[in-house]
């Protein structure tokens, strides 16, 4: 009788759960029987296992074997066991030594020809395995860099089953024929997702900041540009209603060249939620800019928040962690998708119960929405002939529930371009990287004074603790109470004012909120006039 163990890694969602992987060989009849709560692709493994084996030069028992999964009790899914179970069943047969397997984590899928082939969710499961104690991982040759990603774990990438016996035995390590130079490398085919990046209309933001849309090509809307630069300083939420043409979307793209690069440990959030979805492209294992989601008005709310068969798996929420999560036509989208973004953007996560389980993904993000005002859009412009009857438009524009715009920072009227700044008379405006440079100078303000608190930009910063601890100006509050009493705030909007009034000041660069500070987020949260200069680089 011959017994081996070894690990590999079951995901619940970005989450990982180290599972041991038991081979046990008795004397009976040649049979091959897996258990453990696996699932049907994990189920097929046996054939998969048994081809790459004999393909690899290794000979397969001919007795009756086991292999079980632990703990039982965690459901098993995806292709990413192959090489712990070949590894399990070689040390049982004594192959290889199975004390030199005992401490390995292994994932990857096998070919029937042996060789291994890469899998999703590399980076989350090297982390759940370094969290767990295990300090040895050995994955596709492919992802070693995601892997590597994760300090303190030493990672061994091979391309073969051949390869990893000959590591585990010492003996030379044979080399395998690389792909041709202008061949597609069908190996990769385990990483992507057919549809899941430009289907949902994701799309990493740009190494440079320069090589995406510059916001020197938005001619005018000085007060949109202003409201821009406050949301990526401090991350607040942001909505653009105007008439069609009038230059929200151009807006809304721009946003992602004004955002600072991601910080490591945010990188490292980013990648995993990317790799588990199957979107991070190949190459490329670390996200280091801010990704920007724009799904269509047709996605329906288990898109949006996630979903699926089986466990849930990431929706365009948990996609724009760290990022942008811009919904284009808002009103058009279905009231129960819309309303199901009330947790996430009060909690930076979403919470989704399944009969399969439960899973908590992240979804920290800047929500951007751009609405127009009426059907046809013309329900704003003077002598522009909207004819949707009053009972219309106002159906139309409660589809963006109150629960939901409470939880909106900035709300902005983006208007028409004027002939002067279409034309360039009005002169161009500033570019992305001006932007970007204040932008980055006020979330350093507000980093280092938050440096001993678990918070890094003032949206995350709870209404007690601005009411209590980081207080504004002696007198300034008092346009804020005004609006209490007039019922133009809620509790929520008043903590909301003050979020938006401290990253004004960092912009400004004073040490507290004052009056006009204040004012400033009250027009932008309320739309309502308060008499203070909002244009590009006016500084109150």
């Amino acid at each position: 009788m011959g017994f081996a163990r070894t690990c590999s890694v079951a995901l619940v969602g970005v989450e990982g759960v180290v599972v041991e992987v038991q081979a046990d060989l008795e004397p009976g009849v040649a049979a091959f029987t897996l258990v453990g709560l696996p699932d049907k692709s994990l189920t097929e493994s046996r054939d998969r296992v048994r081809a790459a084996v004999v393909n690899a030069g290794a000979e397969w028992p001919q007795k009756k074997l086991t292999v079980g999964l632990s703990p039982a009790s965690v459901p098993k899914s995806g292709s990413g066991f192959d090489l712990a179970v070949a590894a399990a069943v070689l040390g049982a047969a004594e192959r290889v030594d199975p004390r030199a397997i005992a401490d390995l984590v292994l994932i990857g899928e096998l070919g029937l020809d042996g060789r291994v082939r890469p899998v999703r969710g590399i980076l989350p499961a090297v982390l759940a395995a370094a969290d767990a104690g295990y300090r040895q991982v050995v994955v596709p040759e492919q992802t070693a860099g995601e892997a590597a990603l994760v300090p303190g774990v030493s990672v061994l990438g091979v391309r073969s089953l051949r390869q990893l016996i000959a590591v585990l035995t010492d003996e030379p390590v044979p080399e395998e024929e690389p792909t041709e130079a202008g061949r597609p490398d069908a190996m990769l085919a385990g990483l992507l997702v057919p549809g899941a990046g430009l289907g949902t209309g994701l799309a990493a933001g740009p190494g440079d900041p320069a090589e995406g849309p510059d916001l020197a090509d938005v001619a005018g809307q000085h007060r949109a540009r202003r409201a821009l630069e406050v949301a990526a300083a401090g991350s607040h939420h942001l909505l653009l209603s105007g008439p069609p043409g009038a230059g929200k979307t151009m807006l809304a793209e721009r946003l992602p060249g004004i955002l600072p690069p991601l910080t490591r440990q945010e990188s490292l959030e980013v990648t995993a939620v990317h790799s588990v979805a199957g979107i991070l492209p190949p190459g490329e294992p670390l996200v280091r800019r801010a990704p920007y989601c724009a799904p269509h008005h047709s996605a329906t709310m288990q898109s949006l928040v996630g979903g699926g068969n089986g466990l849930p798996r990431p929706g365009a929420v948990s996609l724009a962690h760290r990022g942008i999560l811009f919904l284009d036509e808002a009103p058009e989208f279905s009231g129960k998708a819309l309303d199901a973004l009330r947790q996430p953007l009060e909690s930076g996560h979403v919470v989704i119960a399944r009969a399969a389980g439960v899973v908590r993904l992240p979804a920290r993000f800047l929500l951007a929405l751009a609405a127009n005002p009426c059907p046809c859009g013309r329900h704003t412009l003077h002598g522009a002939g909207c004819e949707c009857p009053a009972a219309v438009v106002r159906r139309y524009q409660a589809r963006l529930s109150g629960p939901l715009l409470d939880r909106v920072d900035l709300r902005v009227e983006v208007e028409p371009v004027t002939r002067a700044d279409l034309l360039g008379q009005g002169g161009r405006g500033e570019s992305s990287a001006a932007v970007a440079a204040r932008v980055h100078e006020a979330r350093a303000r507000a980093a280092a004074r938050l440096a001993d608190t678990p918070w890094r930009v003032n949206s995350e910063i709870p209404g007690h603790e601005l009411r209590t601890r980081y207080l504004a100006a002696p007198g300034a509050l008092a346009d804020a109470e005004r609006d209490i009493e007039r019922g133009l705030l809620t509790a929520r909007g008043l903590d909301r004012v003050l979020r938006v009034a401290w990253t004004v000041a960092d912009l400004a660069g004073h040490e507290r909120p004052d009056g006009q500070d204040i004012a400033l987020a009250l027009e932008l949260r309320t739309g309502i006039a308060r008499g203070v200069p909002v244009g590009a680089g006016d500084r109150p």
